[in-house]
């Protein structure tokens, strides 16, 4: 079985204010972390959705929640208002979003995620999408790519990245995650404890996923499906997601929709990042339901 630590579990329940009897949404449930905690404060009339677009997420969660108050879906972002309203999860009382990849899809070398695998660029989060990092990398022009390393991954070396690619794959397709992380390695060095490639990697993965207008999508249904006084979470791990969470919840503050419950992002305490070196980048926000 996968080893999974679950990001700042405790601050997550005390700010989703998990009441006994109430219905709350993981909107990422992975392998069941953060669930796994949230019921065991619900009582046995409370409810949990467990939604994820990863259908081995969902089953691994299928098997170490095993709970009756469980019920589990596949799904995106832009699709939680359809998958809540089939689950008959109306007006829930909180709603969480971890955002980003898990350490599952990260370890899992078939996925396509690690620059250390042989196996082709693929990085879906669901399987069954067609677009790929091998797609995006072997055909897009040479500018858009640039743009999504820019845009995506923030790389200063996006331009001569995305040259590098093109100069490659002129001769041969590049078909793996080794030979990608090569290309880029030949033209960027290595920062500090970081493999060059790492924005890269970073940057096809939320343009295959469509991470970020994901993102927009689920925070949007999340203030109209929460009920009034409902509450929502969501942990970023890099400075695009969070920038959007912190805009949506100023946005809708303005607008007298939701109150933020965060001044400033909850960040994991320094045991838990001893512990868990992979959370020292989490921030964590939260707001009620207006």
């Amino acid at each position: 079985m996968i080893a999974h630590l679950p990001v700042m579990t405790r601050e997550v329940v005390e700010l989703l204010d998990v009441q006994p009897r109430g219905t709350y949404v993981d909107a990422t449930v992975g392998l069941g972390g953060h669930a796994r905690e949230i019921l065991k404060t619900l009582g046995p009339e409370g409810r949990l959705v467990g939604v994820d677009r990863d259908e081995e997420a969902l089953r691994i969660a299928e098997e170490k929640l095993d709970d009756a108050r469980v019920v589990l879906r596949k799904g995106s972002f832009s699709g939680l208002e359809d998958t809540l309203l089939s689950a008959g999860a109306r007006e829930p009382d909180g709603i969480l979003f971890d955002f980003g990849v898990s350490m599952m899809q990260l370890r899992d070398m078939r996925r396509g995620f690690s620059f250390s695998s042989d196996e082709v660029l693929d990085m879906r989060m669901d399987k069954s999408q067609p677009l790929t990092a091998e797609a995006i990398v072997n055909t897009y022009p040479e500018a858009e790519l640039e743009k999504i390393l820019l845009e995506y991954g923030e790389e200063p070396f996006a331009r001569k990245i995305s040259r590098a690619i093109a100069a490659c794959r002129a001769g041969k397709r590049i078909r793996t995650c080794r030979e990608l992380a090569e290309i880029v390695s030949s033209v960027c060095r290595r920062r500090g404890r970081h493999h060059p490639a790492t924005k890269t990697f970073q940057a096809l993965r939320i343009a295959v996923n469509d991470e970020l207008n994901e993102i927009k999508a689920g925070l949007n249904a999340a203030q109209t499906l929460l009920r009034k006084g409902g509450r929502l979470c969501a942990i970023s791990y890099h400075s695009l997601e969070d920038r959007i969470v912190k805009n949506f919840i100023r946005d809708a503050a303005k607008e007298g929709t939701l109150a933020a419950l965060t001044k400033k992002p909850l960040t994991p305490s320094y045991e838990e990042r001893r512990v868990n070196p992979s959370s020292r980048s989490a921030k964590l926000r939260g707001a009620e339901k207006l």
